[in-house]
């Protein structure tokens, strides 16, 4: 789709140089059955309420949590989908369960908030700290400016990272934070929104748009913030008689049309299996009923378009090990089988293979270490980039003039520049995120390459600030999965 309507540089480059380095369709590769849950290596420590990161190189960063519902973990670990094992790795800076993990433009992890302390509740801490998987280091980051634990994370078309929800031991918090990964600095942002004191106070879901939407606990407030305005503007709540989350909030989900799905939560009389889909305008519409109500599960966007539903908790501390799936077009949940272990308050990442990694999580109440990956029925890997030489530089060409990127003619700041992947989800309005230099780019267009059937075509506006040099990185990820990378010539 074309973000400004200008499809600059459509009609491009020959194929042969083009479709250099872009790999064919997926196949199966190994003895997992599609549709199936197998169990993999397991954590070297039981953990619950931890994070799960997909890093540049395909590993999988597993932070903090806690293995005893008391006291949160500094540790961390790395799984290996290719060996199909964790190995442990270094220690965090502080110890934190409940926190945020997101990877940053440049690779990096920016570790935010959570429970620090033994025994300390749902007191939030201001502290931050970043992961560098070139060194395998925590380093610490600059303090929030308030404490947060239970919030979510969202990185923005503008590479900042935006902080939302959560509590802070004396009530939720009613600000945004705003992280710029090159200033090292974060900023308050208001929000319209109050909600309660509890892990369950608030669930939230980056729109295409870069927008935010986030829906308030028991208090029938939801709302879009714009961090580019700085505004916030009322959207549509689920009907209150119906969806009053007080003791365990949906999950929200963008599909790959726009909407976002909201799904499961729970509330004093027990668990939600009623699901809705809010419109990118903030207008909220019933969806299809999950087969059985869900709080502390998992929702994992597909490739394909569907929606993994995994594990819930029960009130009395036990945990399920269903799943299910959703499916846009039909608008319908089906049942997926089943985990090999009862599952709630666990990570569930998509790898570049295609498969789904589902870590730790507690049954029962107790945290274990136990890890599966699931198989989807349509196997898609992560995209790819084509390489216009054997020395790792882009198949990247001026949009203006259809001349290739060189040294002889490198691209400038604030130039669009195109190229070609595959592996972008045919009619999908989720935009990619192209880094350059570790800057995110501005997306100008991408869709459908003219001439070209299976391939994608991605046009981006060289990003300013970013350093000169004749091999400046360029990588491409798209829903939360990173290309490889190629290079690019910046003067």
């Amino acid at each position: 789709m074309s973000l400004n309507g200008n499809r600059t540089g459509v009609w491009v480059l020959a194929a042969p140089l083009l479709l250099m380095g872009l790999a064919g369709a997926a196949t199966l590769d190994g003895a997992q059955s599609a549709g199936t849950f197998v169990a993999t290596g397991g954590m070297k420590t039981p953990r619950a309420n931890h994070t799960a990161t997909l890093l540049t190189n395909g590993k999988v960063l597993i932070t903090g949590g806690t293995a005893d519902y008391g006291n949160p973990l500094a540790s961390s670990e790395l799984y290996d989908p290719q060996r199909k094992e964790f190995t442990t790795a270094a220690d965090m800076t502080s110890p934190r369960m409940a926190h945020t993990a997101t990877l940053l433009p440049d690779g990096r992890v920016l570790v935010t908030g959570g429970t620090t302390g033994p025994g300390a509740g749902m007191v939030g801490s201001s502290s931050a700290e970043i992961y560098d998987a070139s060194t395998g280091t925590f380093t610490p980051a600059a303090n929030m400016i308030g404490k947060h634990v239970c919030h979510q994370a969202h990185l923005l078309a503008d590479g900042r990272v935006m902080l939302v929800g959560g509590v802070d031991g004396a009530g939720g918090v009613s600000k945004a934070e705003l992280y710029d990964p090159h200033a090292g600095a974060f900023a308050a942002a208001e929000l319209s929104v109050s909600w309660g004191n509890t892990c369950q106070a608030s669930a939230s879901a980056l729109l295409p748009d870069s927008r935010v939407l986030i829906i308030a606990e028991d208090s029938g407030v939801a709302g879009i913030y714009d961090a580019v305005s700085g505004s916030f503007a009322s959207a549509d709540y689920p009907p209150l008689d119906a969806w009053a989350f007080n003791n365990g909030l949906p999950s929200a989900t963008l599909l790959m049309s726009g909407r976002v799905l909201v799904a499961g939560g729970g509330h004093d009389g027990g668990l939600i299996a009623l699901a809705g889909l809010y419109a990118s305008d903030g207008g909220f519409a019933p969806a299809g009923r999950m087969t059985m109500g869900r709080a502390l599960h998992s929702a994992t966007l597909l490739p394909d378009g569907s929606v993994l539903m995994a594990g819930t908790y029960l009130y009395g501390g036990a945990s399920l090990a269903s799943a299910e799936l959703y499916a846009p077009v039909a608008d319908a949940f089906t049942a997926a089988g089943s985990m090999s272990t009862a599952r709630a308050n666990h990570t569930a990442t998509l790898l570049n293979n295609g498969r789904v990694l589902i870590a730790g999580g507690s049954a029962g109440g107790i945290p274990h270490a136990s890890a599966e990956l699931y198989t989807p029925h349509v196997l898609i890997r992560a995209p790819r980039l084509s390489f216009a030489d054997e020395t790792g530089r882009g198949a990247i060409w001026h949009a203006s003039t259809v001349e290739m990127v060189s040294p002889r003619s490198p691209a400038v700041a604030g130039e669009v520049l195109s190229m070609y992947t595959r592996r972008l989800v045919e009619g999908s309005v989720i935009p990619p995120q192209v880094a350059v230099g570790g800057r995110l780019a501005g997306i100008v267009y991408f869709g459908d390459a003219p001439g070209y059937p299976g391939y994608s075509q991605v046009n981006f506006r060289v990003p300013n600030g970013v350093s000169t040099g004749s091999a400046v990185p360029v990588r491409l990820t798209y829903i939360g999965r990173p290309s490889d990378e190629v290079s690019l010539a910046v003067r």
